[in-house]
């Protein structure tokens, strides 16, 4: 599993070449179309300040939103966005292969950035389909021809196989940029690094995915143990034959929960280490809510209990790695918020390498009181990460394994 040979920005001379970087500035949109959270697009800096610095004329492609959805909108927003994170000018274009486009790409100026209008506008950008394929899509064959290297550091749409993410770097020579050099770098680091213990913590609702995802890590000897939350946490402990009230067999049915329950028994007999809550607060039939041990608890559960944040934050502390994926609860509610965050605070009051899986983590992570800069990664794509730690092989990681072999195993950039 090579996850960080690939040529980077660093490795090669960028001076008057002309530069397509695929990015994702997917944001959070108001109603009014503004941008909520700028955090992708503030994730980009270094990487299109350092193309801007090496005087390449850079050219900046991403989507936002799907055709059909309320987010889906022009990317001027983005690029005003833009200009404020790299304190210079951005050109923006509403075209992505029309003559506006490919105009506004032939006058740019080393040193310049244009952002070209959402990707999504071409419609063959919502088709998935091999590497080789998408390489023939109109959009690559349009842009390519216009640029001497591709830098892919959209490490949050990796696990999309589109033209913009598999199909230029089968034409292209492509680069990695910093976002994608740190996220392969915390792969390697939570699959191959040989520190131990080396300890997952996994919640949240995405429960069949982490199910896949606690099949390989016990498969490949990855984890040393596997603590689960929230409804991963509650579909564990069914399987492994704890007692559990009627109230939450009835809440497991009502999502759709209750078939997965073989799976993941059968993840637990072929050796997975997991451990899972011993108290769970609930909300009862009149509203209040209580803390309960898991095996007689009866309400909605909502959050791990304090025994359970007090033993898993025991483990954690004591950890070599920590990767952590999902809430440990309902964590839109703040009176649901505190198993999640107890959990968060563990980690960074560690000696640990910990690896925080974006998404509510790495939003709640200012709430936690404590300041971490060194020995911690917070992804931008925890669904790319999700699918990675599962040991499937992201499109984008493939895309790019095929372009080093074209253009640089041989030495021919």
């Amino acid at each position: 599993m090579e996850l960080v040979r690939f040529p980077t920005i660093d490795d090669v001379v960028l001076s008057k070449k002309r530069v397509l970087v695929r990015v994702d500035f997917n944001s959070p949109i108001d109603k009014d179309g503004k941008i909520i959270d700028d955090s992708r697009i503030k994730a980009h800096r270094q990487t299109l300040l350092t193309l801007i610095d090496r005087g390449a004329a850079v050219v900046v492609i991403t989507h936002q939103g799907r055709p059909g959805d309320d987010d889906f909108i022009t990317l001027e927003p983005h690029a005003q966005k833009l200009e404020e994170v790299l304190g210079a000018k951005v050109k923006f274009v509403s075209d992505v292969i029309g003559p506006a486009a490919t105009e506004a790409i032939r006058n740019l100026s080393e040193g310049e950035v244009l952002l070209l209008d959402n990707v999504r506008l071409v419609s063959e950008e919502l088709i998935e389909a091999e590497p080789e394929k998408h390489a023939k899509t109109y959009l690559v064959r349009k842009l390519s021809p216009l640029f001497d290297y591709f830098v892919f550091d959209a490490f949050a749409t990796a696990h999309r196989s589109q033209p913009s993410i598999v199909g230029f770097p089968v034409v292209l020579p492509t680069l990695v940029g910093y976002v994608m050099k740190s996220e392969l770098e915390a792969l390697s680091k939570s699959i191959l690094s040989s520190e131990s213990p080396r300890l997952f913590v996994l919640g949240g609702a995405k429960v069949r995915d982490t199910i896949k995802v606690i099949e390989f890590l016990t498969r490949k000897r990855v984890a040393d143990r596997i603590l689960t939350t929230g409804l991963v946490g509650l579909t564990f402990h069914v399987a492994k034959g704890g007692r559990s009230g009627k109230s939450l067999l009835k809440f497991l049915e009502e999502k759709g929960l209750t078939t997965l329950i073989p799976l993941a028994r059968r993840v637990i007999l072929s050796g997975a280490p997991v451990d899972t809550p011993y108290d769970v607060k609930v909300i009862k039939e009149d509203g209040s809510i209580a803390e309960e041990p898991i095996n007689t608890a009866d309400g909605v559960p909502v959050d791990i209990g304090s025994y359970t944040s007090l033993m898993f934050s025991e483990m954690i502390r004591e950890a070599s790695i920590v990767v952590l994926r999902g809430p440990a609860g309902y964590v839109e509610d703040p009176r649901f918020r505190s198993g999640t965050l107890d959990i968060l605070k563990a980690a960074l009051e560690s000696n640990a390498y910990v690896i925080i899986g974006g998404g509510h983590l790495g939003s709640m992570l200012s709430e936690v009181g404590v300041r971490r800069e060194k020995r911690l990664h917070v992804s931008t794509g925890g669904g790319a990460l999700l699918i990675a730690l599962s040991g499937e092989t992201l499109p984008a990681l493939k895309a790019l394994e095929i372009s080093y072999k074209k253009f640089f195993a041989g030495g021919s950039s």
